[in-house]
This record gives structure tokens, C-alpha cells and sequence, in this order.
């Protein structure tokens, strides 16, 4: 019997639903599934506080972990064949709760040469985070098999717009009856079953070699090159923001306060004046810049680690 460990941080739901529909076509004969709901002691609030979306923001960033609830017993006494992880992107880095899981001494208990496939739910933006998540399980002597990214498909300012409406309202639903439904798609949170087809084959195999190329088959994961570039200078912002607001102390701080409604302003004008700017830009270095982006492109779709 092989045993597969679903571990997960979800906060509206989705992410729950995207890995269940997932685990349908992986769970069978000789196979068998068991969840790990990750759980913060002081667990974050759906739908979200205005004030505390910000706030989350220099932790998130600078990967700092809070703590959690250990889980229950039983998920311990097992030595897994597979684990699939399904995470959040919080501010260009993997959410507080996964993060914070990853840095624990039972992340490396389970995870300890074991293989890895990532189920990413995020807006857009998930190429960076992924690569932190990618160091992350090499600090857990794990090995990345799959990875997997379903995102929002509308245009950047119809998601932006949407996304803020599901975030702080607490209902995946048409804002103002006319956008689109936030986040993923229905329709992609219904197909994620195929990807457990492959995933079952390398499971039963014990051959995980090709398994990536057998999920970029069935368009786990599409590249955007636009947001590569766009998600690098981002984290460059991001560090000095980051860094800049944690140095005035803990959440309630008066002058954190005040620099986090500075960094609100800022994302909304990096959201709406630059990214526009940005975008001309690559269009415009597009034909030149060809032959590494194709590279980079192949990059972000594989599960390997530069310099690894």
C-alpha cells in the first residue's frame, strides 16, 4: 500500500478543493491518502481585515514563522511514499502557515527524502515563491517531483480588482454582478483531476523522472514572461519595504502603522502607474531579449534549482 500525505494551508477553501479533486484520481487501490491541515496557534482570519492584510506583509515577505499547532499523531507514525503540498502565495512568498510548517522539525521528520509535488493557488504571481519553496524542501532533504500552479486568468487589473473583493468581503462572488469570480476558475478547480493520473503512475512506479513533463502535458504550469521580470524587480521592492517595516517593531506599533499605509499607497501606484510602464517596456525588448526568455520559460516550468 502506498501512502500519500496531503498536507495544506487553505484559507477560503479553494485551495482545499483544487487538492481533493486532485487526490480522486490518486487514491485507490494500493493507494492511500491522508490530510495535514497546517494550523497557526493564532490562526489568520477569512476573510481578512483590511489592517491585518497589510500588517501581514513584513513577515510574510522575510519568511518569518510563527508558530503552529503540532498535528495529530497518527500523521507522524506513517513514512510517506508521497507528499503533495498545496500552498498560498502571500506577497511574492509562501504563505506564513506553509512557510512556517517548512522551518519546523516536523516538516523534517516527514518530509526527509521524500518526494514533493507543489499545488500552487495564486492570483499570478507565483515564480519566485517557488523558488523559495524549492530551497525550503532542499532544507528538508526532500526532493521536488511535480509542481503545479493554477492561477486567476483574467487580465492583471480585472484579477486585482476581484481578488481585493473575495480577500476582504469573504464571498467568491461577481463583484458588483458584472466582473468575473475571483481566484481560480470552477472549471480549473474541476480539471485539477487529471493531474493525479500521472501523478498515480509515478507513485505505483516509484519513477518520478518525467512526471513534471507528463503535468506540462496537461498545462499544469504556463509561464508568463512578462511576470518573470515582473516578479524579480517585485521582490527587490518587496526586500526594502520588508526590511524597512519590520525594524519598527511588532504588529500595533504606531510607526509600523504608519509605514504600512505608506506601503499600501505604494503597491496600489506599482498596481496601477507602473506595471503599465512595465509592460511597454517588455514589449519593446521582447525581440532581443528572445532566446533567454525562452530559457527562463523552460526554467520556471521545471522542478530544478539553479546552481543544483
Amino acid at each position: 500500500m502506498k501512502e500519500v500525505l496531503i498536507i495544506y494551508y487553505s484559507q477560503s477553501g479553494q485551495l482545499l478543493d483544487i487538492v481533493q479533486n486532485l487526490a480522486t484520481s490518486i487514491e485507490g487501490e494500493n493507494v492511500n491518502i491522508t490530510y495535514y491541515r497546517i494550523s497557526p496557534k493564532n490562526d489568520y482570519k477569512f476573510p481578512w481585515k483590511q489592517d491585518d492584510f497589510y500588517d501581514a506583509f513584513p513577515e510574510s515577505f522575510l519568511q518569518i514563522p510563527c508558530e503552529l499547532k503540532a498535528p495529530k499523531a497518527h500523521i507522524l507514525e506513517k513514512k510517506y511514499d508521497l507528499i503533495i503540498l498545496g500552498y498560498q502565495v502571500w506577497y511574492l512568498t509562501p504563505s506564513i502557515p506553509i512557510n512556517s510548517f517548512l522551518k519546523s522539525d516536523v516538516a523534517k521528520k516527514l518530509l526527509d527524502q521524500t518526494p514533493v509535488v507543489t499545488v500552487i493557488a495564486c492570483r499570478n504571481m507565483w515564480l519566485m515563491a517557488q523558488e523559495k519553496m524549492k530551497r525550503l524542501l532542499v532544507s528538508c532533504n526532500a526532493r521536488l517531483v511535480g509542481n503545479i500552479a493554477l492561477v486567476d486568468r483574467h487580465i492583471n487589473h480585472i484579477s486585482v480588482i476581484t481578488i481585493v473583493h473575495w480577500m476582504l468581503g469573504g464571498k467568491k462572488t461577481k463583484y458588483l454582478g458584472i466582473f468575473p469570480k475571483p481566484g481560480v476558475s470552477d472549471e480549473d478547480i474541476k480539471a485539477s483531476e487529471k493531474f493525479g493520473t500521472p501523478i498515480r503512475n509515478a507513485l505505483l512506479n516509484n519513477d518520478y523522472d518525467n512526471l513534471q513533463d507528463e503535468l506540462l502535458k496537461l498545462d499544469a504550469v504556463k509561464v508568463k514572461p512578462l511576470l518573470i521580470q515582473t516578479d524579480i524587480r517585485g521582490n527587490v521592492l518587496f526586500t526594502k519595504w520588508a526590511n524597512l517595516i519590520i525594524k519598527k517593531g511588532p504588529t500595533g506599533n504606531p510607526k509600523r502603522k504608519k509605514l504600512l499605509v505608506l506601503f499600501k499607497y505604494y503597491l496600489l501606484f506599482a498596481i496601477w502607474a507602473i506595471a503599465p510602464i512595465v509592460f511597454i517596456v517588455f514589449l519593446a525588448t521582447y525581440i532581443p531579449r528572445y532566446n533567454k526568455i525562452k530559457r527562463d520559460k523552460a526554467y520556471y516550468s521545471s522542478v530544478r534549482l539553479k546552481n543544483s
